[in-house]
Formats: structure tokens, sequence, C-alpha cells
């Protein structure tokens, strides 16, 4: 394949230092071709070169400095590329940690798979990639909703770096005599046919399930206070934080964020007293917008999570003397919960109530929002509780017991036909 050899993997990336600031050395341009193709397409890179400059943030020009010959240019233009990727994603205001760190790891990843650069890369690269990632060999294989997203990253990527406007295809075209092409197309993506993909293994929770769950919870209290070991208090801050995630039907780090002041009061429910809601500051955010906002009513089904809250909030969570931190669920070096943790309060409820491995904290939500619809609530309720902007996705998470369907059949063919049924 031509153009400048890939990278070794493993092997360290020089920085972009210029040759001309050591020793004064210019830059010869003169081995570029003067007619290549870009995208089958016969370019001229010496008039692409010379078009006006784009000032679109993350373009060629701004991250890389002209006239400067690189020790290593292949990788000084990866890192150049990278870069500008990221300044593009972040004047979309996409989130540094969760968004644009994650894709840019991911086009590394096919580097280093595929030991070439993104110029060089061909739509065969990517499928081997993404076949090597779902093979049956690997302990992990990934799943199709996995698959897409990476094929979804990898073609932003590439869409960013052949789109003319930023002038990257121009670029390579004058150093390496290759510009970048599109790996995924409508033939080698994907087919996104079902409107949901998640794992079937994960569902609600019967009643039985959460109770043995909340039990084996509480047990790793008893048991730790009955042999005298430290872990007591921990323990009573997990049963705290499983039974807030499913009385409110919570998503993992919606519970690990919330304060003492998102404890809400409810004017028409004086008796839950400050637990009449939660006030929800981090639910799940569409790309480029902030974290969306709810309140989260406490219902008369679940309004046993009062005593809960109220004996966690004025007795047991003092004890971490957390100080002047707002969390409501705070660890033992007083400070707030990591999503680790979470994870974790509910891994060892679980497998020390015998229940599944498959089913993980996310049950607790699918299971909120299941007992919800099968105590009558209305469609729109659970879905303003749940934070959904769409019914159809609250029935993605809704899976009601066979004895609830038989109370609706049986519940409409009585005001159908009252005179089949037998008065008590």
């Amino acid at each position: 394949m031509g153009g400048c050899p890939g990278p070794t993997p493993g092997q360290p990336r020089l920085r972009t230092l210029g040759l001309e600031s050591l020793f004064g050395v210019k830059p010869n341009r003169s081995l570029a071709p003067s007619r290549l193709r870009l995208n089958n397409v016969a370019v001229n890179a010496t008039e692409a070169r010379g078009a006006k400059p784009s000032h679109l943030a993350g373009s060629a020009h701004l991250e890389l400095v002209d006239g400067v010959t690189h020790l290593d240019p292949a990788s000084a233009v990866l890192d150049a590329m990278l870069l500008g990727w990221a300044r593009q994603q972040r004047t979309r205001f996409l989130n540094e940690e969760a968004t644009i760190k994650p894709r840019l790891a991911m086009v590394r990843r096919l580097v280093d798979f595929t030991n070439l650069y993104p110029w060089q890369w061909q739509p065969a690269d990517a499928e081997a990639f993404i076949s090597h990632l779902r093979s049956p060999n690997r302990s992990r294989p990934i799943v199709m909703s996995t698959g897409r997203s990476y094929e979804t990253t990898l073609t932003l990527f590439m869409n960013f770096v052949t789109d003319r406007r930023y002038g990257w295809a121009a670029e390579c075209l004058e150093r390496f005599g290759q510009a970048p092409q599109q790996i995924f197309h409508e033939d080698n993506r994907v087919a996104h046919v079902a409107d949901y993909e998640g794992q079937p293994d994960r569902r609600p929770l019967t009643y039985d399930e959460i109770q043995a769950l909340f039990d084996a919870a509480d047990g790793r209290v008893e048991e730790a206070q009955g042999r005298g070991r430290k872990g007591a208090l921990t323990a009573m801050r997990d049963s705290a934080l499983l039974k807030t995630v499913y009385a409110y039907g919570l998503r993992r780090n919606e519970s690990r964020m919330l304060d003492l002041p998102d404890l809400r009061r409810a004017p028409k429910r004086p008796q839950y007293g400050r637990y009449g809601g939660l006030y929800v500051r981090y639910g799940k955010a569409s790309k480029g917008s902030p974290p969306k906002r709810r309140t989260v009513l406490t219902v008369k089904e679940f309004d046993w999570i009062t005593d809960v809250l109220d004996h966690w909030v004025t007795e047991v969570r003092p004890v971490f003397s957390p100080g002047k931190l707002a969390a409501l669920f705070v660890t033992e070096r007083s400070g707030r919960m990591s999503l680790r943790g979470v994870n974790k309060a509910f891994t060892t409820a679980r497998d020390a109530a015998g229940l599944p491995p498959e089913l993980d904290l996310h049950c607790l939500r699918h299971s909120n929002i299941t007992h919800l619809v099968e105590f009558d609530y209305p469609e729109k309720f659970v879905s303003m509780q749940a934070g959904h902007d769409y019914a159809s996705t609250t029935a993605i998470y809704t899976g009601v017991s066979d004895e609830y369907r038989n109370r609706v059949i049986q519940r409409a063919l009585k005001d159908r036909h009252p005179n089949l049924w037998e008065t008590e």
C-alpha cells in the first residue's frame, strides 16, 4: 500500500517538533504530485492548497503550522487531525469525558489494529476491525448496539477528515500522496431495524426478586453488626441507595449525583415531610445539551422510602462525617460515591440474594417503570417520572407480568359484559 508506512504497535509517537526551528531547514514540498485523485476525483493538489483556508474549528491550517517539517510527519498529522476533531466537537458543546475522549480513543484503536493511518484506510480495514471485535473467540465479543456505536464514531471521524472545508484531504494529498476516504457505507454498517437492541437478559425484577434483593442488603448490615466487624455503616448506605434507586426509578449517575437540597417537599402530601420527591439534576443528556432535569414524586406504593431516607439522612449519614459535602450518598472517606461504588452495591446484594448474574443496577429502573404501569398510573405520568420524552421509550422499559395482563383483560370483559360475571 502506498504512502507513509503506519505506526508499529506500541511504538512511541514523536513530538511534533519542527526541523526548521532546530536546524533552520526549509521544508521540501517539491515531491508532492501535481495531480492526484481525491475520493476517485482528479484533484490538483497545488490548487487545493491555494484555495482560501477555512476558518472552521478543527481546520488543517489551524492545527498544523505551515512551513514546518516534522520528525515524524505521519504521526504529527494524525495528532493534529484528532486535535482538530476534538476542537470541532467542543464547539458543539459535546461532553469531554463521555463523548469526545472515547471517540478519539476509538480512532486510535483502529490505527493500532490496522497499523495504518486514516488516509490509508480502506473499507476492508474497517470490516476486519469490527469482525475481530465481535469474534466468538474473544472473552467479551461486542454486541450489535456496541458495534453500531463504533461504526458511527468512525464514520463521523471520516466525515470530518474528508470534508473539504476542513482541508485535511488536501493536506494528506500533498504530504503523503493519499487522501482519506469514507470506510463505512450502507453495505457494511449495522442496519437499524429494531426499536430496542438492548440485552434480552436485562429485564424488570419480579416483586419476589425485589424483596430478596433488599433482604440480602439488610442482611449484610445484620451480619456486620453481629460479628462486630467494620462495614455495617457501608452496608446501611448501600441498602438505602438501592431502595432509593428502585423507589424513584433512577439511573446510576442520577443517584450518585443527588445532593441533600434535592430532597423536595410535596405541599399536598405533608405526611412525607422533606421526602415528597427528588429533584434530579443530572438526568441523561442529549448530545450537545446539558443534563436534563426533572422532579420525581414519591408515590403511595413506594412511600416506605420516606422512612428509609429519613433514617439515612438523620442518623447514619452524619456518622460518615461528610462535613460541608452536600452529596446525599457519601463514602467512608467523606466523598461522593463513584459509579463503580454504586454498581458494587447492587452486585454484592444481587449475589448474596442468589439472583441471576445478568441482572444489573439498571434493572431496578426497569422494575420501577413496570410496577408503576401495573399500579395503573397514567402513561404520561410514568414517562414524566422516568424522564422520557416519548412514551415509546417508556414502553421499551416496561415488562408487565402475566398476572397484570390477566387483570387488564378481566377488567375489560367486566366493563363490556357485566352480566357474564357473578357478583360476590
